[in-house]
This record gives structure tokens, sequence and C-alpha cells, in this order.
């Protein structure tokens, strides 16, 4: 079983959030408007939801597959961890809507967001983000995306075709 050796500084893995929730909210800000404001907030924490409900799900026990950041407690670091899949979420939105995917390359899409996730991924991980224990291993987050990401699609459907009806 590898030993996770947890650091109490302000180091790389915090200002990778900072820098990653800056730039992220920066995009999202600077980008032309394609959606209305409620359509965005929506999209937004359609990522900020799914990032938190998985995240809580493999990392608190009895699973406990992750820690996130410097510890096995829950610090404002971890929330704003959660905040920041919130841009990258509306930007999978925004270029699914801008490029106008075609069902035949639905699958193709899919497949290359899942596998840009399993990068940040990655990246986060080497930084200190996620700390991997008890055999869990990055490619089981790559399933993960898969089933995340084709859900976003259904539900870019289902918010394109009602959300914005009144009744």
């Amino acid at each position: 079983m590898q030993v996770v050796r947890f650091d109490h500084q302000f180091n790389a893995n915090e200002w990778f959030i900072v820098i990653s929730l800056i730039v992220g909210v920066l995009v999202v800000l600077f980008l032309p408007k394609r959606f209305s404001i409620q359509t965005t907030c929506v999209f937004l924490l359609c990522g900020v939801f799914f990032g938190f409900f998985f995240d809580h799900t493999l990392s608190v026990l009895p699973v406990s597959y992750y820690v996130i950041n410097d510890s096995t407690l829950f610090e404002i670091m971890d929330f704003f961890s959660h905040i920041m899949y919130g841009p990258f979420c509306y930007l999978f939105f925004y270029l699914y809507d801008l490029f106008d995917i075609k069902p035949r390359f639905l699958m193709l899409w899919i497949l290359v967001w899942a596998l840009l996730s399993v990068g940040i991924e990655f990246v986060s991980h080497k930084i200190g983000v996620f700390h991997y224990q008890h055999g869990y291993k990055i490619y089981y987050s790559f399933g993960i995306y898969l089933l995340v990401i084709s859900g976003w699609v259904i539900f870019y459907r289902i918010i394109m075709k009602y959300g914005e009806k009144e009744y």
C-alpha cells in the first residue's frame, strides 16, 4: 500500500487550483455569449455538481480511492478545486454548441473530451491535487469521464429543447 505524504504549505497544488480557476473564469467571461445567463449558470453548476459528486463518491470512506490536496479533511482549497470544474464544463457546452456536433461525430467528441479530462487529471495528480490510494489508477477515471460527458450531451439537448420555455 502506498503511503500518502501530505505537505501543509501553499505550493504547486494550490497554485494549480487558483490559476486554473482564474483562467477558467476569464475564459467564461471573455468568450462571446452563446447562452442566456440562466443557461450559463446551469452549465457552470453542472460541472461543479458532477465534480463534487464524483470526487466525494470516490474519495470518502468506505472506498476512499484518492485524497484531494493536502489532507483527508475537506478544506477551502478542496472547495475551490470543485469550482474549477465549472468553467471546464461550460467550455464543453460552449464548444459543443459552437461546432454544432453532429450525431456521427458524437462518439469522437465524447472520446476527445474524456481523453482531455484524463490528461488534466494526470497533470493534477502529478502536481499533488489528487493522491491515489487503494489501487486506484488514472485509467479508471476514463470510464467515469465517458459516463459524465455522455450525460452532459443528453443534458445539453434537454436544456436546449426545454430550458428557456416559460409555462
